[in-house]
């Protein structure tokens, strides 16, 4: 065996950084018995006398180990145990974690469907970029614009291809939402003997990415103890020269509300932010969702429903779906005079009440027999889930609402769940005409007719 004397150079700096993350009393009983044995390319191993050891250590001090290894920066990132007089790991849970790769990331959203405009050409680029090259020369790869603007479709064109063309790499993506409860989660619901354990497996999941992407990271200001984690979420994985992809509705130095190390961490790649479409934009856009839809839309009417659309791509995308929908209800072609009349009031006739989320609701629990708490509820049962997804579907066709108030209204869904739900209801009115009627009917039964 190597004798020890010969990792002393590294693993030195590494134990005096130890003391200022390890409690004396644990350092003294515990971290003063390690003994370097080896360096398994950016793990140090280090021996322990007994199992019981390993495993207080694995369960009590590894994540302040790892950190305090990373601040020491040695070129070492992360550590490994081994029983004395044992041949394998007592603790290697960074080389397994279980990792699967990410089901909440919508197959639509791909470069080739993103419509490249003078807006967000450079902001495209970098983002193909990363995709073609992770942590390469973009890290961390900072997007930022106000809603409806691209930036969900642009990050998860980001994972999509890395998916798509190196699917080794362990790609994570989540909401700002979702790590949040994810991580108070486990801070005050979590107790007894796999509270520890569970909060562990939690933080191997993102540090051992290869790639993290976070959707709208502006929803951790004000929120201390989550900062806290994904600070040194953020320095693990750069140490590990690993890809990270970030959204946000402002720039990092107008996040006040976040640590000044976030903010100058989120600032140390390249931020990049996308602005509303021009109107030439928003006319390739329209003519792309046109397309999409399997439709015709004239030139003119193109340019009527580009005129006074605001800057939200979506809501432009809205104002399309309503001409499309009425242009089959009754049976006639696009025209101006259809569009108008589609667009007057997202109301059936004079005077009828106007269509938000509300009464669709409303509809669809009447449809089908079911109460709003149901709905709203967290039940698994066909005949709630199925509604549920409709209802999704139905408000992202007929509303002009952001995803993320749309999961709000349907009780505090992500607006992952939305899109999967829209999805969802578009591929089972291709192939159930069950399905495709009661949506009509649906549809039919909110504009009056």
């Amino acid at each position: 065996m190597t004798e020890k004397t010969n990792f002393d150079f590294i693993y030195n700096p590494i134990k005096a950084q130890f003391k200022d993350y390890i409690s004396p009393i644990n350092y003294i009983s515990y971290i003063e018995k390690l003994v370097p044995v080896d360096i398994d390319g950016r793990f140090i191993v280090l021996e322990t006398p007994t199992e019981s050891f390993a495993k207080y250590i694995t369960g009590t001090l590894a994540d302040k180990m790892r950190e305090a290894i990373l601040k020491a920066d040695v070129g070492i990132s992360d550590f490994r145990l081994k029983v004395e007089g044992s041949d394998g790991y007592a603790y290697n849970a960074p080389e397994d974690d279980g990792f699967e790769q990410p089901t909440n990331i919508d197959k639509k959203y791909t470069f080739e469907r993103f419509v490249v405009g003078k807006n967000n050409e450079f902001v495209y680029e970098a983002a193909l970029a990363v995709a073609n090259d992770p942590a390469g020369t973009y890290n961390p790869l900072f997007i930022y614009g106000g809603t409806g603007l691209g930036k969900t479709h642009l990050i998860q064109a980001i994972a999509n291809k890395i998916l798509s063309e190196k699917p080794k790499l362990k790609v994570v993506y989540v909401t700002c939402e979702q790590f949040v409860n994810e991580i108070i989660d486990t801070m005050f619901t979590s107790r007894g003997p796999d509270a520890r354990d569970k909060s562990n497996k939690l933080r191997q999941h993102y540090r051992n990415a290869d790639v993290l992407i976070v959707d709208d990271i502006q929803f951790i200001e004000n929120k201390k103890a989550v900062q806290e984690e994904f600070f040194h979420t953020f320095n693990a994985l750069v140490a590990k020269g690993k890809q990270i992809v970030i959204s946000s509705d402002h720039p990092p130095k107008e996040l006040t509300a976040l640590e000044e190390r976030l903010r100058t961490r989120f600032s140390g790649g390249l931020v990049f932010d996308i602005l509303p479409p021009n109107y030439e934009t928003k006319i390739a856009i329209l003519k792309r969702k046109a397309f999409e839809k399997k439709c015709i839309v004239p030139e003119d009417v193109l340019n009527f429903l580009a005129q006074d659309s605001g800057d939200d791509v979506r809501t432009l995308e809205g104002r399309l779906t309503k001409v499309i929908f009425a242009s089959k209800l009754h049976e006639e072609p696009i025209t101006i005079n259809l569009a108008r009349s589609a667009l007057s009031e997202a109301v059936a006739e004079s005077g009828k009440e106007e269509v938000n989320a509300e009464s669709v609701i409303s509809a669809v629990t009447g449809y089908y027999k079911i109460t709003k708490s149901d709905l709203l509820g967290k039940s698994k049962k066909k005949e709630i889930v199925i509604p549920r997804q409709i209802c999704c579907f139905l408000m992202c066709e007929l509303l002009s609402l952001p995803l993320i108030s749309i999961g709000k209204t349907l009780g505090g869904r992500d607006h992952t769940t939305i899109l999967y739900s829209r999805d969802k209801v578009e591929e089972m009115c291709r192939v159930n005409e069950k399905i495709a009627k009661d949506v009509d009917d649906i549809k039919n039964i909110i504009l009056k007719k």
